[in-house]
């Protein structure tokens, strides 16, 4: 059965404080939502049951990469956001994160987003790795040039694992929820990318 944002927690990862108990005010009103103002806090807060972690990159002491390595490393099954002001790289192919959003956010973005992880969480892994990878492509391609992407042996890579998943998954289609089903088919015009993506301070 798909969790209901209700019965949801989210923690919230930030080190600008504000922000986070911005993000959890308007989470809040849905779900339950909980702040970690550094990495190492969040992981203190990962020992309880967190369905899914909005976690900022850029943070001093641990940052968000690490925080994703460490939970990687436990073995923690929850859904991770990075929520960023940082520009993806092709370095976030091998991140273990379901989702890439680019600051500045508004409360529909992240409590969609939330929703959606709620119910990747419901599949199983190889479900939820393609949608790792389908995020993880959108991303690139809607902040690369097309000579970046061509050039690039990460985002090869990238397009080769998830041709592979999906080759495996033709039979699975009808279990996809309709807001991933369009994540995962949605058509790039010419290559190019969604949109162009700026970075923020």
């Amino acid at each position: 059965m798909t969790p209901t944002l209700s019965d949801a927690t989210v923690l919230i990862v930030d080190d600008e404080q504000s922000l986070a108990d911005l993000y959890a005010y308007w989470i809040d009103e849905f779900a339950t939502a909980r702040t970690a103002y550094d990495g190492t806090e969040a992981l203190e807060e990962l020992a309880d049951e967190i369905d899914v972690m909005l976690l900022d990159r850029r943070m001093p002491g641990l940052s968000g990469d690490e925080v994703v390595e460490e939970v990687e490393r436990r073995g923690l099954d929850v859904r991770i956001v990075m929520v960023t002001a940082v520009d993806p790289g092709f370095d976030i192919v091998d991140m273990g994160i379901d989702d890439y959003l680019i600051k500045p956010v508004d409360q529909p973005e992240l409590v969609d987003t939330v929703e959606r992880m709620l119910v990747r969480s419901t599949y199983d892994d190889q479900l939820q790795e393609k949608f790792q990878l389908v995020e993880k492509k959108v991303t690139l391609e809607a902040a690369k040039t097309p000579h970046e992407l061509e050039e690039s042996e990460e985002y090869a890579e990238l397009t080769r694992r998830l041709d592979a998943i999906e080759r495996d998954l033709d039979s699975a289609v009808e279990e996809f929820d309709d807001d991933d089903f369009t994540v995962a088919f949605r058509e790039l015009p010419d290559g190019g990318p969604v949109d162009s993506t700026e970075g923020s301070s």
